[in-house]
């Protein structure tokens, strides 16, 4: 391993771009840049999607040997030190990882309205429920996420880490216009909606299937409940008035898996 450069001071620009890129949706979306933490994520991207454009590394992680390996597997990478210290102010969690990347944030592409399985996600405003969500939707098959103006920003951090990869596999498009997408998509929009009748079981979801979850306390808008084919709801125990929104989005998410499996 090459000899690194470390960084002692708040002063340096590095630093001052790093903690930049953790706490500022808006600096990300200017420089097109993302913060991806841990070496797992980081070797999964690197597979997936070749080089990070920066490696920043803890100075008590470096004799850790899943670090000290990744280190040697991407030696061509620019890479910098960090004192611990200032390693934590940058680290999204409170127990850090150790490394973290800059990557670059994908250019966004058109939305496709026959694609095959997708989520529609209006205000979803926490960043966990959104990560998990989009790695839900990544494991179950979906290709596409369409993100309205009030989510919480799809390359935060937080969500990034919840997500553990769904970037590298889902289209992701924010500020989408859900509305209009769910009037062209050429297939079903069925609405998780807990006020339904018709159950989530009962419906067939083999064909070209998008999902609409809503806010976690508002739901899904009237114009959006409007443009949707279909609301359907989870059953639940007596008393229970709702679920988590990541929750029922890998409800109805692996029902549809489960059909396409069994035929039924």
């Amino acid at each position: 391993m090459t000899a690194l450069k470390t960084v002692r001071s708040r002063a340096n620009p590095v630093f001052r771009s790093l903690r930049r890129l953790k706490e500022s949706g808006r600096e990300r979306r200017r420089e097109s840049l993302a913060i991806l933490d841990g070496a797992h994520l980081i070797e999964d991207y690197a597979v997936r999607s070749g080089a990070p454009k920066l490696l920043a590394v803890s100075a008590n992680a470096l004799a850790m040997p899943e670090i000290r390996t990744l280190l040697e597997k991407l030696g061509s990478v620019n890479t910098v030190v960090l004192e611990p210290q200032l390693f934590q102010e940058i680290a999204p969690v409170t127990t850090p990882s150790g490394i973290l990347a800059v990557i670059p944030i994908p250019a966004s592409r058109p939305t496709a309205l026959d694609v095959d399985c997708c989520v529609l996600l209006e205000e979803i405003q926490d960043p966990g429920n959104l990560g998990a969500i989009l790695r839900t939707a990544a494991a179950a098959g979906a290709r596409q996420a369409l993100l309205s103006k009030g989510c919480a920003d799809a390359w935060s951090p937080r969500v990034m880490r919840g997500a553990m990869g769904a970037h590298h596999t889902l289209a992701i498009c924010e500020h989408a216009d859900l509305v209009e997408f769910a009037r062209s998509y050429r297939g079903r929009v069925v609405a998780a909606d807990a006020r339904a009748t018709t159950r989530i079981f009962d419906l067939d979801l083999r064909g070209p299937t998008a999902f609409a979850m809503g806010n976690e306390g508002a739901g899904l808008s009237v114009a959006l409940l409007k443009a949707v084919h279909m609301r359907a709801s989870i059953p639940m125990a007596p008393g229970v008035e709702s679920l988590n929104v990541a929750a029922a989005a890998a409800i109805c998410l692996f029902e549809r898996v489960r059909q396409l499996k069994t035929g039924q």
